[in-house]
């Protein structure tokens, strides 16, 4: 007999193709091979105020049921940061942790009372991304049946006194990669959880043409890229600060392509192209075409726009003040990665001045790929970790 599988998310649905919630989507979509698999989330879209967007109640979703609940209360930016300014900085309670978990959202009481009213139905629970409601909750409740997928970052969040017993409630957890591990079993000490570092894997499409890509967007010359939100968080605007310089210091002739939503300005200048959100047929057909990937964020548990450059034989370049970054960079030998602007520099100007240490940092970020990183990889380390459990 299948087992049965609730998977439990902030957000949910084909609109949203980055972060912890297209995570939960694709492993929902490969273990229901395996399992029979239903989803539990919100009817937020906007993950700033998880606003009200799509309708209450079930919908199916590339064949998996979906559940939806309308948040409680709207988050207040405001509010919300006054808070988080608050714990992050002063001296606090375990109280005001609590109040800053329930102005951070998305309050959902009713998908916890669901998940209970059905408990008799399903094995297991997934639960995605700590911080939130719903898993803070969720895992108080069904310990001995919820199993974790953190997507913890290397930030303050994961010193709170509030997830420090969290993380030794869950059957099992599964990490996205070894520093996320280590960063939650130093602050936790939850070494007897059980669990394992599995990721996700990423939807490659068969055929990519560089040159539609090209054509569409009238990109011309050699160039590299950025994908995904263009903010703070992501370090977006220190990458630019670091090109404009470089642009404005060397005769480079390489084009930054950037791909994805922006909340912040973009300066105006010829070999800085922004071309906003992008389906996912032209997110990987620019990425084929391009000399590189930079990712300069600041905060990762996991960069899945890494490993779908890695896929198709793309080295990557990384903030390497960001652990996990650095460390998938080490472990495939498939990307460098810089600290300031100096190291920036080289890199670009190395890479650029390269095509034999880009195609051998390609091959090997293909190789890691299909080692640590291919559907049946994880599948198979999924379907181990339920096993154990059983």
């Amino acid at each position: 007999m299948r087992r049965k599988i609730g998977i439990v998310v902030q957000r949910y649905g084909l609109e949203i193709n980055g972060g912890a919630e297209y995570h939960a989507r694709l492993i929902a979509e490969h273990i229901v091979h395996d399992f029979d698999v239903e989803v539990f989330t919100t009817t937020a879209l906007d993950y700033v105020t998880w606003a009200h967007h799509y309708s209450e109640g079930s919908d199916d979703i590339n064949g998996i049921s979906v559940h939806r609940f309308k948040v409680e209360k709207n988050r207040d930016p405001k509010v919300f940061g006054e808070i988080q300014e608050y714990i992050f900085n002063d001296e606090h309670s375990l109280d005001d942790e609590l109040r800053w978990l329930d102005e951070e959202g998305p309050t959902v009481p009713n998908l916890i009372d669901e998940l209970e009213r059905r408990d008799d139905e399903f094995d297991y629970y997934i639960f995605f991304s700590y911080r939130y409601y719903h898993s803070y909750h969720g895992l108080k409740k069904f310990q001995k049946k919820a199993i974790l997928v953190p997507t913890a970052e290397h930030d303050d969040v994961v010193y709170l006194r509030l997830f420090k017993d969290l993380f030794h409630l869950p059957a099992a957890i599964v990490y996205n990669s070894l520093e996320e591990k280590e960063i939650i079993n130093r602050v936790s000490q939850n070494f007897h959880v059980p669990g394992d570092i599995v990721g996700v894997g990423s939807e490659i499409p068969g055929d990519l043409d560089p040159d539609s890509f090209r054509r569409a967007y009238g990109i011309e010359g050699e160039y590299f890229v950025y994908i995904g939100r263009l903010d703070e968080n992501k370090g977006v605007p220190e990458l630019l600060r670091h090109y404009c310089r470089l642009l404005e210091e060397t005769d480079i002739n390489c084009t930054l392509v950037l791909m994805g939503k922006s909340v912040i300005d973009i300066p105006e200048h010829p070999k800085i192209r922004y071309l906003g959100f992008m389906n996912d047929e032209d997110k990987f057909n620019g990425l084929a075409g391009s000399q590189f990937l930079v990712i300069p964020s600041q905060f990762e548990s996991l960069s899945m726009v890494a490993l779908e450059a890695w896929a198709i034989g793309k080295p990557v370049v990384a903030n390497g003040r960001t652990e996990v970054l650095q460390g998938q960079c080490r472990r495939s030998n498939a990307g460098l990665w810089y600290s300031c602007y100096e190291e920036f520099k080289e890199i670009c100007l190395l890479l650029v001045g390269s095509e034999r240490l880009r195609e051998t940092l390609g091959v090997n970020g293909k190789e890691f790929f299909e080692r640590n990183y291919s559907w049946k990889v994880i599948e198979g380390k999924y379907a181990g970790i339920l096993a154990n459990l059983d």
